[in-house]
């Protein structure tokens, strides 16, 4: 039994519905339902595994044909696996039949499977005939778009389907005369769109199912192996135990238990039900009413999805749509999501404030704040002193025993898992009722169940230091969770002296099953979320609708930046509503980055990608928050009890935080841990960085020692801003750039130092003739000389005439621009002029908050 077998009838068919489907079929359909989930999560494991390679290398060639696949073939039958599932597990409707599976879904049951196993049963004729498909093929691409977005409807709603299905009509149809001109295109034939879309990998099989295949599959089943093994419920009492005394802490112990779920959990919808059900209670007691104690909920739940390593999935893409390391977007994005949620506890502080709340009583009696601090001390300096224990002895357990150092060390981690365990037999388990106020002592709580921290250590140790795929690492940290979940209770009882272990193993066989199982049915939303997003992706590689939607927010924003990226968000936020995580950043960032980087460029702007990759994703989750369409929202107000609108609206407040981050991602990179000169610039951004979110969340709030006026919360947010991105002070009072004479150009480019940086304006006109001056910030690369750096940029015959260089943008470089003729005139350009620190514009940020503290303690009422 596990959490959420605490959870309330009415939540758990809520849950049920929206991620596994409201079907439950009885009999030998519902056997087949679950023999499907589990085959999938044992392929999914196999696939992983380094199991095929080693069957490849003893069997024979003409066997090991059949163990092995490559990609294309394995998201084919990942996707197959998908639809199946969600035909049999989602009624077409909700007054459809719940408890039997009619004809007409085991038609679409069957024809979805071959649909989606077609690509990888003719994968040699398919490979044969590019380019000369038969129309059988076709039919079978057609019908195969068909059903899945029949699948996803049920699965994902209908805005999913929609957005699909308007970029299919734009293919078809965008040579219409009521197309207006600045998005006409010439239009695409049913046998190019279908080649496209179904039978290769440019459309449904594309980058993002792939990932989902990959990655995503054995993170989310390792979440589910963490839940059902009761890591899940240990979070959740870890917190209440170490916050439930603090003022408001129950709202702050939701924040955090919500944080450590969604560190496992790839649905913010999920994390809403099965952690509200603990906190959204007792939030009511101690003073939240439904609304505030759902909306903290929400909030807290949200921000999970911006949590490493997981990221509700969007990691794992980022990592094929950025081109960096897997290590190093978590990384970019770790600080972020940690200040995130700092704010969002403070904000449930302020809440408490402001309503007078008082904490729950405390568990840890005759500890003086000395004796804390000493045992808390003492933990912090174990931790450190095992680390390198560790991380040193593994070093030395590798070159000592060379090849065979791998069983060694399963061998040492099976007895330090056996020696946890052993301690962790010491000490009474977690129960599984939502009773929380009446816990016992925290180090109790936290003593009980630190095994379950050994599979996260795993974890990140083949992240971060064996560097291993992502997909590896979650392989072997699922094993590691196999192996704990099948065994933890019947040696936690041998260890207790209890009798009965026989009865103790067959109920960790059955919550491993069923771990395979929910981790399966858990992936069918995001397999066809993946595999239809693939649909639009597809669609804007096809027509080009990219730069249209560029072309369109530029003219909306009349060039201002701030303006373009207001839009950009409002864009990403509209497309958002109603997917999920998932599929909601596919879309945004297929649609958005080339938007942002373009525009970016021309305003003289040099943009990380990881930054605008963020950005997009942090406007795309707030649809989950946002009503009228806000989905977490309406789960939270399920829980609680609330109005479903007021609970959002109030869920967008808490969040808005989350809105002025991404803004300070393309001002200052530095927050994303880029271009951090060493450990003292590197606490000063940490430390500005917290000071400047609390601030804002304070305005947000209108309350910081006490209410707030008006003109007090207008300067907390300025303060916030400069101590967020002090940099956009700096440059607005010494520019970043020095313009310098055209004919010190060839210098200054032979000069520049390696990945130097040079601001150009270029001359050219667009298809209609008009002269159109664009500024951009580039890279110049490697040290060279000028026509070979000039080339790095994509410049081709280079010409130098009176008042400017001549050149032609070669295609693909980087002054390619598909709206511009290619010729061009380099009139101007500049190179990066001296600037003050900008850390000296904390200073003055410091003054202004002194002055609200000041004004705000002299209105203080005394204690």
């Amino acid at each position: 039994m596990t959490a959420r077998a605490a959870i309330d009838e009415n939540t758990l068919h809520l849950l049920e519905d929206i991620e596994h489907g409201g079907r439950h079929p009885a009999g030998w359909s519902g056997r087949l339902l679950t023999i499907l989930a589990l085959c999938w999560s044992l392929f999914q494991l196999y696939y992983a595994s380094p199991v095929p390679f080693l069957l490849a290398g003893i069997l024979p060639d003409s066997i090991s044909g059949y163990i092995l696949f490559n990609d294309t073939e394995a998201r084919s039958i990942h996707l197959a696996f998908a639809v199946a599932l969600a035909f049999m597990a989602y009624p077409r409707t909700y007054t459809a039949p719940q408890h039997k599976i009619p004809l007409y879904d085991w038609v679409l049951f069957g024809v979805g499977i071959y649909c989606a196993l077609y690509i990888c049963i003719n994968y040699q004729s398919l490979a044969l005939r590019v380019g000369a498909f038969t129309p059988f093929d076709l039919a079978v691409g057609v019908s195969g778009i068909g059903i899945l977005l029949e699948a996803s409807r049920r699965v994902l709603g209908l805005p999913m389907v929609c957005v699909a299905l308007f970029f299919l009509a734009y293919i078809f149809f965008g040579n219409s005369g009521w197309v207006p001109d600045d998005l006409r295109w010439k239009g695409a034939s049913l046998h190019k769109a279908m080649s496209h879309l179904w039978l290769t990998t440019e459309g449904v099989y594309g980058v993002a199912l792939g990932v989902s295949v990959s990655f995503v599959f054995l993170f989310v089943l390792f979440g589910a192996l963490l839940e059902k093994a009761g890591a899940g419920n240990y979070f959740i009492r870890v917190a209440f135990s170490l916050l439930g005394h603090l003022r408001g802490g129950p709202a702050k112990a939701a924040v955090i238990a919500s944080g450590l779920t969604g560190l496992i959990s790839g649905s913010s919808i999920a994390n809403v039900v099965t952690t509200g059900t603990f906190t959204v209670p007792l939030m009511r007691k101690v003073g939240f009413s439904r609304e505030e104690a759902g909306a903290v909920e929400v909030a807290s739940s949200v921000n999970g999805q911006i949590m490493p390593p997981v990221m509700g999935a969007a990691a794992f893409l980022m990592v094929e749509y950025v081109g960096i390391p897997y290590t190093e977007v978590i990384k970019h994005a770790f600080l972020p999501a940690l200040i995130s949620y700092i704010a969002l506890v403070y904000i449930v502080h302020l809440e408490a404030c402001k309503k007078g709340m008082t904490g729950q009583e405390k568990r840890d009696h005759g500890m003086t704040f000395f004796q804390r601090l000493f045992m808390w001390a003492t933990i912090i300096l174990g931790f450190i002193v095992l680390s390198f224990a560790t991380y040193y002895g593994l070093g030395w357990i590798k070159t000592l025993t060379g090849d065979f150092s791998g069983w060694v060390i399963a061998v040492v981690l099976g007895g330090v898992y056996v020696g946890l365990l052993r301690y962790c037999a010491g000490f009474p388990d977690c129960p599984d009722d939502p009773d929380l106020e009446h816990l016992g002592p925290t180090g109790e709580i936290v003593k009980g169940g630190l095994y379950y921290i050994l599979p996260v250590v795993v974890l990140i140790w083949c992240l971060m230091i064996e560097r291993l795929s992502p997909g590896l690492s979650a392989f072997w940290a699922s094993l590691l969770m196999v192996g704990i979940l099948l065994s933890h209770k019947s040696l936690k009882a041998f260890f207790r002296g209890e009798g009965e272990l026989a009865g103790y193993w067959v109920a960790s066989k059955d919550d491993f099953s069923a771990a395979l199982i929910e981790g399966a049915r858990n992936m069918v939303g995001i397999g066809l979320a993946t595999a239809t997003a693939g649909i639009i992706v597809g669609a804007v590689s096809l027509t080009g609708v990219g730069q249209v939607l560029a072309g369109f927010v530029e003219l909306l924003s009349a060039g201002n930046l701030i303006l373009m990226l207001f839009f950009t968000g409002v864009i990403s936020l509209i497309l958002g509503m109603g997917l999920p995580t998932t599929a909601n950043y596919i879309v945004v960032s297929s649609l958005m980055v080339p938007v942002i980087t373009l525009l970016g460029a021309q305003n003289g702007l040099i943009i990380e990608l990881i930054a605008v990759h963020l950005f997009v994703f942090y406007f795309g989750i707030m649809a989950d928050v946002t009503p009228p369409v806000g989905l977490a929202s309406f789960a939270a107000a399920a829980v609680s009890g609330g109005d479903p609108i007021k609970t959002g609206i109030k869920a967008f407040i808490y969040s808005l935080r989350m809105i002025i981050l991404p803004f300070i991602f393309i001002f200052y990179p530095e927050l994303l841990m880029i271009n951090i000169s060493g450990p003292l610039h590197f606490l000063l951004v940490v430390v500005t960085a917290v000071l400047g979110i609390l601030c804002f969340a304070a305005s947000t709030q209108g309350y910081f020692l006490v209410r707030s006026k008006l003109w007090e919360s207008a300067l907390l947010v300025l303060v916030a801003f400069t101590l967020l991105a002090p940099g956009f002070w700096i440059d607005r009072l010494v520019s970043p750039w020095q313009t310098r004479p055209l004919e010190e150009l060839r210098r200054q480019v032979e000069q520049a130092p390696a990945d130097g940086l040079m601001q150009l304006s270029l001359l050219r006109r667009d298809f209609d003739g008009e002269a159109v001056t664009t500024l951009s910030s580039v890279t110049l690369g490697p040290k060279a000389p000028f026509e070979e750096r000039l080339r790095f940029l994509g410049l081709d015959r280079i010409k130098k005439t009176e008042a400017a260089y001549q050149a032609e943008a070669r295609f693909g470089g980087l002054m390619d621009n598909p709206e511009l003729d290619e010729r061009l005139r380099l009139v101007a350009f500049a190179i990066p002029a001296p600037q003050p620190a900008a850390s000296w514009m904390v200073l003055p940020a410091l003054l202004l908050l002194g002055l609200v503290i000041w004004r705000q303690r002299q209105r203080r009422s005394p204690l």
